[in-house]
């Protein structure tokens, strides 16, 4: 059976001007192989690697040119353009690959990457889908406090940002730790801050809180300094004012500023924060 999305060996089944028919026997299913894309070698009964795919007229065709992903594969694509009917993905191939817009998390930007998978729609076409949840791999090897690299593939107001770990791994940095806004396609560099029992990864863009303290301290002097040295709310600000002006947590920017009252680099005056 010949498998569309996928790399396969096939036999040379007979040979024309245009091109070679491929199959698995004499009788059964062929796809044809551009004769630009003949190996001179190739003889009727030899056998050669080819993907196989659908021409711009939908008709399946065979390649020897190495596409950018494939039906095992979950891999970010840059979106080409974008139609009335959906996006379209350089995947390497002459023809672009269709991206719909049910299959989007977001609505895409030209010239962006975005992590995809293949699949095969109702009509035999092949497409790719920024959906990944359910498709990610739950079992890492990673340890809590491990540093990852990963690409966002959808978000949530509910639960935060999914991201896939080396496009591979299914992790979430939950909500209550999204000091900076996250969309599809951004990548991040974060810390393993949990290995949930089910093996998928919590990730944190903060380090350890005793690590993180002296960088939160420098970010609130050079706020002060924006301010001409007294900030316009103190640590009783809302959490939304905090995370607005300073990209941290509540609790963070009161960890820093204690930190700094400490060092006498700040006073707090009538209910003012002061850089003396």
């Amino acid at each position: 059976m010949i498998e569309l999305g996928k790399w396969q060996k096939l036999k040379c089944i007979r040979s024309k001007d245009f091109g070679v028919y491929l199959g698995e026997e004499e009788q059964g299913e062929t796809v044809l192989l551009p004769r630009a894309q003949v190996p001179e070698d190739l003889k009727a009964g030899g056998m050669i690697d080819v993907f196989v795919y659908r021409d711009s007229e939908d008709r399946l065709i065979a390649t020897v040119n190495m596409p950018l992903i494939t039906m095992e594969e979950i891999v970010p694509l840059k979106c080409v353009s974008v139609t009335d009917i959906g996006a379209f993905m350089d995947w390497g191939l002459e023809r672009d690959i269709f991206l719909p817009f049910k299959e989007q998390t977001e609505k895409v930007k030209v010239g962006k990457e975005y992590l995809v998978r293949l699949y095969e729609d109702k009509t035999g076409r092949l497409c790719v889908s920024m959906r990944l949840y359910g498709y990610l791999s739950q079992e890492s090897g990673y340890e809590e406090g491990n540093e990852v690299d990963g690409m966002v593939y959808e978000t949530s107001d509910e639960w935060g940002a999914f991201v896939a770990v080396e496009n591979s791994y299914s992790a979430l940095i939950p909500k209550k730790e999204l000091m900076v806004e996250l969309h599809p396609g951004d990548k991040i560099h974060a810390r393993i801050a949990r290995v949930l029992p089910d093996g998928r990864l919590s990730l944190s863009l903060r380090k350890p809180a005793y690590l993180q303290m002296d960088e939160d301290e420098e970010k609130i002097l050079t706020l002060l300094d924006s301010y001409d040295g007294v900030l316009p709310f103190t640590e009783k600000a809302s959490p939304e004012v905090i995370k607005r002006e300073l990209s941290m947590s509540k609790a963070a920017f009161k960890r820093a500023v204690g930190g700094l009252y400490k060092k006498r680099k700040i006073a707090l005056e009538g209910g003012k924060i002061r850089k003396i």
